[in-house]
């Protein structure tokens, strides 16, 4: 038998927003996995890429494997996702994991659900490139800040109140409107929300300009004199203002809430939901796809008439956004984040110091397993030989396979594993 748990060598991608050298927490953990990776200390280190995406197929480490990726491996070996995965994904890996080290902000953007997924890879291949759909989840390594969904009416309220900028962009009557909707009737406030956000995305591009650097000269006057700019959302805008100067993604921050999360707290982000990563280091998991309808906060391509039509206008608060992790009830080192969508599932597992032998317990799916820290040596009988596990190591486990790790490090190991629970 061909081995069928194997270390991975994962593809970086060093986009402009990523933190630089070792401060990016990719960099860390490619550094920690591979002794030999030179880190260049002015280059970002943006992305980690753990799966079988055609634009960062990871490399299998192991000389006995013929096949060279992890996309080829599954192509040649497809009943090692799992029968019901391998059934209901037509044998492909149904997801990416990654790491993600965010020093500037990521564009604002939603994903579409499967329906306009297939309509817009119809009709614009070149924007978007499958006809799949996108949902993610994203797990703070590091205290870690997004924007995600809009705001609850009352606070989007005091900001059109408070902002005159941003209120002379959207125009007396849609403000009014919104200001009288009533939270008895969320159709209606739905609706206005949208006119006031396309509005603003839709407004002229000289006329936002106007506004943002009357809004940003204000705010820095205010900051100069010691006052509170928090009711304005100063510190944000001034920060947004310095990474995308003249950019209309700086408005979207008196729509959209901002969620902060501790480490080991995760988003959820479904079909539809405008969001934006702004700082921090998480693992991120999506279905596979490359489908992003952006709108502002960046230098692409971006389709606002898609975007605002296909948003959820549906009020929420911050607080609603923080997607809780359940213990597992068959071992209590494990916390399940299984979202409401079939693609993907993540596992965080925590083993305490005082255990020197843990099971990675077998299951009818593929998976792929990250170590953010600790040090073990893994043996498994569809192994080959023992695997020695450490900080930015990562595996792949075939479906109904299991590891035994004999624990090597003081304070214990976190993992991530990754996989599909149909």
């Amino acid at each position: 038998f061909p081995p069928a748990v194997f270390p991975l060598s994962c593809v970086v991608q060093n986009y402009s927003w990523g933190k630089v050298g070792l401060e990016s927490e990719v960099a860390k953990l490619v550094a920690s996995g591979d002794p030999l990776v030179q880190i260049q200390p002015d280059q970002p280190y943006a992305e980690l890429w753990m799966g079988t995406h055609p634009r960062g197929d990871a490399l299998i480490r192991d000389n006995r494997i013929p096949q060279k990726t992890l996309g080829q491996w599954i192509a040649d070996n497809p009943a090692c996702l799992g029968a019901k995965v391998k059934d209901a994904f037509q044998g492909c890996l149904p997801f990416l994991f990654k790491v993600l080290s965010v020093n500037t902000a990521l564009s604002v953007q939603a994903h579409p659900n499967k329906e306009l997924a297939a309509k817009l890879h119809t009709q614009f291949p070149e924007h978007y490139p499958d006809g799949n759909h996108k949902p993610e989840m994203a797990i703070a390594l590091t205290p870690f800040e997004g924007m995600c969904g809009f705001r609850p009416v009352e606070e989007i309220v005091s900001f059109l109140q408070n902002v005159p900028e941003l209120r002379a962009l959207i125009g007396e009557v849609a403000a009014e409107q919104l200001e009288r909707s009533g939270s008895d009737d969320p159709r209606g406030v739905s609706a206005a929300l949208r006119v006031c956000f396309t509005r603003l995305m839709k407004s002229e591009k000289k006329f936002f300009v106007d506004q943002l650097n009357m809004l940003v000269k204000r705010i820095s006057q205010e900051v100069a004199e010691g006052k509170d700019t928090s009711r304005s959302n100063g510190d944000l805008l001034l920060r947004l203002h310095s990474q995308y100067p003249g950019d209309i993604g700086c408005f979207t921050i008196y729509f959209l809430n901002v969620v902060r999360l501790e480490p080991g707290e995760a988003m959820f982000l479904g079909a539809n939901e405008p969001h934006a990563y702004l700082h921090g280091d998480c693992v991120e998991i999506m279905a596979c796809s490359d489908n992003t309808v952006r709108a502002g906060l960046t230098p692409k391509f971006i389709d606002v008439l898609t975007l605002c039509e296909m948003l959820n206008y549906t009020p929420a608060p911050s607080s609603s956004k923080i997607f809780p992790a359940a213990q597992s009830q068959l071992d209590p080192h494990v916390y399940l984040y299984d979202p409401p969508v079939p693609d993907f599932t993540i596992m965080r597992i925590e083993i305490p110091a005082s255990i020197k032998l843990y099971l990675i317990s077998a299951m009818d799916s593929a998976s792929i397993l990250l170590v953010i820290q600790g040090t073990a040596v893994g043996t498994s009988t569809a192994a080959a030989s023992e695997m020695s596990l450490h900080r930015g190591s990562v595996l792949f486990i075939s479906a109904n396979e299991s590891i035994s790790l004999h624990l090597s490090s003081p304070d214990g190991m976190l993992l991530f594993r990754a996989c599909c629970l149909l």
